[in-house]
């Protein structure tokens, strides 16, 4: 059990986290991770290599750096041979999958999970170790990639390619390049390919909606182009004053789509998470707060909050689960604000390389 007297004080946010309630949560992640190192949803829900990767992330930002090794080590292990990994594992069980079908975006995270650790560290043996899995996994997320420079969404269980492109993983992928390039530049070992599709992937974002599906109810749509580091400075804040009162229910957290009456705690981190990134400190704090309503009594979070219904009938915690991602996602969140220098570095962006555009703007 994670003690009160280990955690940093960038784990330590007034209205969000007390020393005490950080220890909480990360005990509640480390007590969801198995002994093989998989971090499922929950016990007995299914692991996926995203929010996977976003726990082990947590736990750097929280000092467990052992335990978020074993988490890396697991994905090292059980990588296909095309250099993916399926889409949810029973509850991270590599021998019981239960979607084959192989996500860009999910495949791509690790290469931001391990950068992370790898700054959390200093670790140069580890990022030796994972340098060939996050080679294959970038190339199997960039043989996706559309002439538009936009990522198909996934390769299904018989391998054949979903060329249509989500926003929202994309955007994703993009930090995920980003985070690849530096740990080439950090190996010394120059991937011009990668700059290029880096590059086709931003512009495809900043400039052509049209190449994505429209997905635009969901709040993610909305924020992941910040959140993933392709949009920035004026054009990041325009985004955010668009459809902020659409989105943001005050005193409540961030809807996951309208106009359904349903705020979540990962969302609502990764807002605070693009709004810190934006300079926008004092909004991503307010968020944070609002959300520990969501806060159970073991220091793990709720997954989200149904909140209309007639003189409270109908108002609850919805769907009744409690998930590592969620808790991982607050932290991360927290670190940032913080002041957590690997976390700001993988979120900030400013010490990350950027890709090559393309040299015409209708490319």
């Amino acid at each position: 059990m994670t003690s009160p007297e280990r955690i940093a004080e960038h784990l330590v946010l007034p209205g969000v986290l007390t020393a005490e309630q950080a220890a909480e949560t990360v005990t509640g992640i480390l007590a969801v991770q198995r002994e093989d190192g998989a971090i499922p949803w929950f016990r007995g829900h299914h692991l996926d290599p995203w929010d996977h990767t976003e726990a082990a992330m947590a736990l750097d930002a929280a000092g467990e750096h052992a335990a978020a090794t074993r988490a890396y080590e697991w994905l090292a292990r059980h990588q296909n041979g095309d250099g993916s990994w399926y889409a949810a594992y029973r509850d991270g069980d590599p021998d019981d999958v239960t979607d084959r079908s192989r996500e860009s975006n999910f495949v791509a995270y690790i290469a931001v999970g391990v950068w992370h650790h790898y700054l959390s560290t200093g670790d140069d043996a580890f990022l030796d170790r994972m340098w060939p899995v996050v080679f294959a996994a970038v190339e199997f997320v960039l043989g996706l990639q559309q002439p538009g420079g936009q990522i198909g969404w996934k390769r299904e269980a018989d391998g054949t390619p979903v060329n249509d492109a989500l926003l929202t993983g994309s955007s994703s992928i993009h930090q995920a390049l980003r985070c690849a390039l530096a740990i080439a530049e950090t190996r010394e070992e120059p991937q011009p390919d990668w700059e290029l599709a880096t590059g086709a992937l931003a512009h495809a974002i900043r400039s052509h909606p049209e190449r994505f599906l429209d997905k635009s109810r969901y709040s993610m749509d909305w924020y992941y182009p910040i959140l993933g580091g392709a949009v920035t400075g004026p054009d990041a804040l325009a985004r955010i004053e668009a459809d902020w009162s659409a989105f943001v229910v005050p005193g409540l957290g961030v809807r996951c789509v309208i106009p359904n009456p349903w705020v979540t705690g990962g969302e609502s981190c990764e807002l605070a998470l693009a709004l810190w990134a934006m300079g926008e400190s004092d909004r991503a704090l307010t968020i944070l707060q609002d959300i520990q309503h969501l806060r159970a009594g073991n220091g793990m979070y709720w997954t989200g909050y149904v909140f209309e219904g007639d003189e409270g009938a109908g108002r609850a915690f919805w769907p009744e689960e409690q998930t590592s991602w969620t808790a991982g996602s607050l932290l991360l969140a927290v670190a940032a604000l913080g002041g957590e220098e690997a976390t700001g570095a993988v979120f900030g962006g400013e010490r990350l390389p950027t890709g090559l555009e393309p040299d015409c703007c209708e490319a």
